[in-house]
């Protein structure tokens, strides 16, 4: 890889961990520690993502050379280059949960290419200091899901961390699927993911939390010079603008989130990035019927902290742990309150005209609040999935009867015969407002289509999807993996010939493992 750009800012300017000891450790004073990937035994590429790799400097032809596989599975470290694990605290499911750290990540290096620069990490390469109990690798169950996903959100338009390698390690993980006493082997797997950084609000946190203010200067200041170079100005004032530019890039990205009805499971602040990208793709999923009080994880069944309705509280929440990890910098509480409560005013305002464009409304009335609200009380009344749903709402014409209308969405109805009664009347009512509604838009019928057909995917990676894409790969058969990965960089294309994948979830995938519960190992 001869034009890989090396440019190890984060070590060469950040207080490094001064002992190499790679043993489970409270580590102090530092921002990482030196640590080199556990080397695989027999390693073996099962995809890359061209697209990545062109990004931060590889060719297509090096993707399939030996010197890929051997420094994207950790087998062999990049010249010129020490891996390291970052240390970072963080608050989990709303509990200061003190150290954490980078348990199974180990992030090569930074490289430069186009004047952009991004970091490489490996996740699932082996212990870290910060590996507490567990062992630092990954499953393929697991990395195939982180894979798929990451690039599927790009696609999508959603901020998020980019996937360039998934590979095998050759060696077998134990891990227990459901933490409930039934461990088993799985096969090991290494992905590499890439970012501009991974900094996290918990990297702030730690800081505070250990009173390590001259470390946290330090950091916020680095933070800034070379991820948000815009702002100048007094100190004060940089943190200040510091802060409002991640509480508005975090606003960005979780809009994204509803818009697509994507569930990230885990919002612990030590998997929030300071760049609003979404990380850590562990419990996800996507809405299929909507539910807004739906989560994946099941880690979270009793208290559904991280439901999907209940994501833009948590990010404003997550945002309040960041400002008091900043506060001793800036020691004025107004400015940030500030901040944090014009979050949810404003993430309410973009998510109206979000969810409008949706709907294809795209000019302004008073009552556009009552149809938004009247559809959500709606949906949930039966089963109907949300991406078939606002996908064919793009098909209804000005000139439809409400009985058209209906017809059109119909196969978002999970139980048909249950659209009956007071549900069907419920929905007849809504109609009748959305069509007068839709009567008073200029667009014609086909750029209104075409422009809800943007916002509104025809794919997404149905847990389900990757789950049979999983089981295939156990099987050593890879093909899936490549299909929906080509599959879903178009997302909001037609396709036809992928017309398979725009379906309702099947019901074997209702209560499987893997397709609606999945936990933290998943």
């Amino acid at each position: 890889m001869k034009n890989l750009k090396i440019n190890n800012r984060f070590t060469a300017e950040l207080p490094a961990d001064p002992s190499e000891l790679n043993e489970v450790r409270p580590v102090s004073n530092a921002l990482f520690s030196y640590v080199n990937p556990t080397k695989p035994s027999n390693p073996k590429l099962i995809h890359a993502s061209e697209k990545v790799a062109e990004q931060v400097g590889i060719s297509k032809e090096e993707i399939r050379s030996e010197a890929f596989l051997n420094t994207f599975s950790g087998k062999e470290v990049l010249p010129e280059t020490r891996p390291y694990a970052m240390c970072y605290a963080g608050h989990q499911f709303g509990n200061w949960a003190g150290q954490l750290g980078d348990g199974r990540a180990i992030n090569l290096t930074e490289v430069e290419h186009n004047n952009a620069f991004f970091t490489l990490q490996l996740k699932g390469a082996g212990k870290t200091p910060y590996s507490r109990t567990a062992d630092g690798l990954a499953v393929l169950r697991s990395s195939v899901r982180e894979y798929l996903c990451a690039e599927a959100m790009y696609a999508l338009g959603v901020p998020t961390t980019r996937s360039l390698s998934l590979m095998l390690s050759g060696d077998q993980v134990l891990r227990d699927i459901l933490y409930n006493g039934n461990p088993a082997y799985e096969k090991g797997a290494i992905v590499c993911r890439v970012a501009p950084s991974f900094i996290r609000f918990g990297s702030f946190e730690m800081l505070t939390a250990r009173n390590e203010l001259k470390n946290l200067k330090q950091f916020v200041e680095y933070t800034i010079k070379h991820y948000f170079p815009e702002i100048k100005g007094e100190p004060k004032a940089q943190y200040l603008a510091f802060f409002k530019t991640v509480a508005d890039k975090t606003r960005e990205m979780i809009l994204h989130w509803q818009r697509v009805g994507f569930v990230h499971g885990v919002m612990n602040t030590d998997n929030m990035s300071i760049h609003g990208i979404t990380i850590d793709y562990g419990p996800y999923g996507w809405l299929e019927n909507y539910d807004p009080d739906w989560t994946p994880n099941t880690t979270d069944s009793q208290n559904r902290r991280y439901r999907f309705g209940n994501q833009p509280q948590i990010a404003q929440w997550n945002l309040y742990q960041l400002a008091n990890a900043i506060y001793p910098l800036i020691n004025e509480a107004k400015p940030l309150e500030d901040i944090l409560e014009s979050f949810i005013s404003d993430f309410n305002a973009d998510y109206k005209i979000m969810f409008l464009s949706k709907l294809g409304l795209f000019t302004s009335t008073e009552t556009d609040d009552k149809i938004s609200t009247a559809l959500e009380a709606v949906l949930p009344l039966s089963e109907t999935d949300m991406t078939i749903f606002f996908r064919n709402l793009a098909q209804i014409q000005k000139s439809d009867t409400v009985e058209k209308a209906i017809e059109r969405i119909k196969d978002s109805f999970y139980i048909p015969e249950e659209i009956s009664g007071d549900i069907l009347d419920s929905w007849k009512k809504w109609f009748v407002v959305y069509l007068e509604r839709l009567n008073t838009e200029s667009l014609s019928d086909e750029n209104r289509s075409e422009k809800m057909n943007a916002v509104n995917p025809k794919y997404v990676l149905r847990n389900y999807m990757a789950q049979l894409a999983i089981d295939a790969a156990d099987q050593e058969d890879y093909s899936l993996i490549d299909e929906l990965h080509t599959l879903l960089q178009k997302p909001y294309d037609e396709q036809p010939e992928y017309e398979k994948w725009f379906a309702k979830r099947p019901d074997w995938a209702r209560s499987k493992v893997g397709c609606s519960m999945l936990s933290c190992s998943s």
